[in-house]
């Protein structure tokens, strides 16, 4: 019998534990009774004084007093409302730390919340799955495969300048209204992947139709799961929209399957556990975040990336965009700076050249790979290294062949960039319906450089 009650992840509590509701401050609960029993990160339901059940996340202890986080709202819960927790066997409990999630592979093609409850009117879920660890840890690194081959971003600007592995996790670095969305779109519709996974963390609720009917489409919410978790969301369901889609994207890692894991974005994730953590009673630090953000970023941010090495030797790989609000373009305000020490690499949007009207607002010269030059031919590199000087030259030159103060023949390398910048840049525009493989994305720059009769 003992063997039928305790198969994995069953939902016969050996006891409930009751508590109560002692206070309310900011965003936070404190609940008397349930010492000795949880711990942070366990789940409680808190009943209203209008017989609504809310659940909540234990995150702080202050002496024998719990500190819970509600997922909803705190309407109907006050002083002396009824708090339980259920009690689980030793091994169920350490299965369900954190929380857990069901995930089924009939996910594709559908928008959930966090929770994993669907919200595109589609209709439910079919039943069963895989239970995943909401928490879990990253996979040992002495253990996990090393990145893949390179992988068609079907973007010719990141193809070329920020060429990606699989398994390799890149930050996009941009302000608000640089075209960040729909380049996160368009990867999601034209990355060479089994599937992609998109976490839209704190997004604006009127753009989350937008973004699945016109920026991702048919074709990529196809192969797509999304998680969504809008701005007048909890801060907890904001902060597990990205652990979900990070679950869900080690679920389809694990079967072997080359994932592309979108998160839009780290600052509004950052933000969350910012009130989070002020709420449960921590310290204001770097601009106002708590010290424990800057311990929970890497240990999100390294579960992407190479699984587990299978006994075939084969593994599958989560290749991760993170994107990044910078507040007032700050690339180097605390989030900005933290996320780009722990990713492979990172692309900077700026909106100079957005507002010149080239899209993907990509500036290259401050964009890095560090897979870069590991994973292209001799040739390829040669080709990107010319681009790269021709570039540099050309931003340092603009100004005074704008202002008719620099006269052709004074520099050759000079005049070689002004001849071949209006085809280079004709190269890195991209309209949102179009897609680009890297062999097409080279051989076009191949052509932009010969132009000027040099190559």
């Amino acid at each position: 019998m003992r063997k039928v009650v305790a198969t994995p992840f069953h939902d016969t509590p050996v006891g409930v534990l009751e508590g109560r509701v002692t206070g309310l401050t900011g965003l936070s609960v404190s609940l008397n009774g349930m010492r000795d029993f949880t711990g942070v990160g366990d789940r409680v339901s808190i009943f209203g004084l209008d017989g609504r059940e809310t659940d909540a996340e234990i995150v702080a202890f202050r002496g024998d007093t719990a500190i819970a986080m509600p997922f909803g709202g705190l309407e109907g819960i006050g002083s002396g409302c009824r708090a339980t927790f259920r009690l689980f066997d030793q091994e169920q409990r350490k299965r369900r730390a954190g929380g857990t999630l069901i995930v089924n592979n009939a996910w594709q093609g559908r928008v959930l919340d966090p929770m994993g409850r669907p919200i595109d009117g589609k209709g439910p879920l079919p039943p069963g799955g895989d239970p995943r660890r909401l928490h879990a840890s990253p996979p040992e690194a002495a253990l996990r495969a090393r990145l893949g081959p390179r992988i068609d971003l079907g973007v010719r600007v990141l193809n070329l300048f920020t060429t990606c592995r699989e398994g390799q996790r890149l930050g996009l670095f941009a302000g608000s209204g640089i075209g960040k969305s729909t380049l996160m779109g368009m990867l999601a519709r034209n990355t060479d992947c089994d599937v992609a996974v998109i976490a839209l963390v704190g997004e604006r609720g009127r753009e989350v139709r937008e973004f699945v009917e016109d920026d991702l489409g048919p074709q990529g919410l196809a192969k797509s799961v999304v998680i969504v978790a809008t701005s007048d969301s909890s801060p907890l369901m904001r902060r597990e929209a990205a652990y979900a889609a990070m679950a869900v994207a080690e679920h389809f890692r694990d079967q072997g399957k080359s994932v592309l894991m979108l998160m839009d974005s780290v600052t509004r994730f950052c933000q969350a556990l910012r009130e989070i953590g002020l709420s449960s009673g921590e310290p204001p630090a770097t601009r106002g975040y708590p010290p424990s953000v800057f311990a929970e970023l890497p240990r999100l941010l390294e579960r992407a990336g190479p699984g587990l090495v299978n006994p075939d030797g084969k593994a599958g790989q989560i290749t991760a965009m993170f994107s990044v609000l910078v507040e007032g373009d700050d690339h180097n305000e605390p989030v900005a700076d933290a996320v780009r020490g722990i990713l492979d690499g990172h692309v900077v949007l700026e909106r100079k050249i957005a507002e010149s009207g080239r899209y993907p607002a990509v500036n290259v010269l401050r964009s890095l790979s560090r897979t870069v030059p590991g994973c292209n031919s001799p040739e390829e590199n040669a080709l990107v290294q010319e681009a790269r000087a021709d570039l540099s030259i050309w931003e340092d030159i603009q100004d005074m062949v704008r202002l008719g103060a620099y006269r052709a023949g004074n520099d050759p390398t000079a005049d070689q960039a002004i001849r071949v910048i209006p085809s280079i840049e004709a190269v890195m525009k991209q309209s949102r319906g179009e897609a680009a493989t890297i062999a097409e994305s080279f051989d076009a720059l191949r052509g932009a450089l010969s132009s000027s009769g040099q190559a």
